[in-house]
């Protein structure tokens, strides 16, 4: 375990999260997230200002990326309501005929874009409404401890696995949509991070058990999605937020990590198309 880097002989599992240094209970200051070094409060000149996942701190909003992501599914969901053709366009199918002797559609036929703009996809108001208020609530805090990019890449690799999943173990003819296993992956990552930052896990483990247990009662949900979405979320939180990403490492830990989702996704993308290909 490391040791304090003001005072080392005393061990601790708590870095600052502008510095990434190593702090003890009498060294760390509570911050907005996480905790800081007194250098880092004082503003010593020394001190880089990084978040816990070791980005540098950007000025501005920090929940654009959340908003910009909002906006797009917000964006697609009134374009679908005035032109009802573009799910034909955008879902997730496997192989579809719609006529013996038509044309074939589907991920299976090279269609691979269906596995994302699925993910920002949706045709009822309650569901588009259910997964951005789960994207605001969840994602403007993740988005600000994490910083942008690996915010985004976490959203967009849980987004993928859970397609991946789903084209994996659903019928090919049935069509998947929505942003419920992004958002899944975003609250795994959370978890992940509450861990790291040894806040109290109870809240978030009674929503992730009570989210779980909606995804299987109701009919007609993608518990797939969720599932994989979930998995491949808390994956990459690990690699941002976890223990094995320490200063010197943490570069290539992080990629690792995003690097072994992906791969995983696409191993399932392709068995599954090699088991459709006639």
């Amino acid at each position: 375990m490391d040791t304090c880097y003001r005072h080392p002989d005393r061990e601790t599992g708590i870095r600052c999260t502008r510095c990434d240094r190593p702090i003890c209970p009498d060294c760390m200051i509570s911050a907005s997230v996480g905790y800081q070094c007194p250098e880092c409060v004082r503003g010593a000149p020394s001190a880089v200002p990084r978040n816990v996942a070791g980005g540098a701190l950007t000025a501005g909003d920090p929940h654009l990326v959340t908003k910009i992501l909002i906006g797009i599914n917000a964006a697609v969901f009134l374009a679908v309501l005035s032109t009802p053709t573009i799910t034909v366009q955008l879902e997730l199918l496997g192989r579809y005929v719609e006529y013996i002797g038509g044309p074939v559609e589907g991920v299976s036929t090279g269609e691979y874009h269906r596995l994302l703009t699925s993910i920002f996809l949706h045709q009822e108001a309650w569901h588009i409404a259910g997964n951005m208020l789960g994207l605001w609530v969840v994602g403007g805090p993740l988005e600000a401890a994490l910083g942008r990019a690996r915010y985004l890449t976490v959203y967009l690799l849980s987004g993928l696995a859970g397609s991946a999943l789903v084209y994996l173990l659903t019928p090919p003819n049935l069509a998947t949509l929505g942003a419920s296993g992004a958002v899944f992956g975003l609250f795994g990552a959370t978890a992940v991070l509450m861990r790291r930052m040894r806040y109290d896990m109870r809240p978030v483990a009674g929503m992730l058990v009570l989210m779980l247990a909606m995804t299987f009662i109701p009919e007609g949900i993608s518990w797939q999605a969720h599932i994989g979405g979930l998995v491949a979320g808390a994956l990459v939180g690990a690699g941002m937020v976890g223990p094995a990403a320490g200063r010197r490492n943490r570069a290539v830990v992080q990629w690792a990590a995003c690097a072994l989702v992906f791969c995983a996704s696409a191993a399932l993308i392709v068995l599954r198309t090699a088991e459709l290909t006639p």
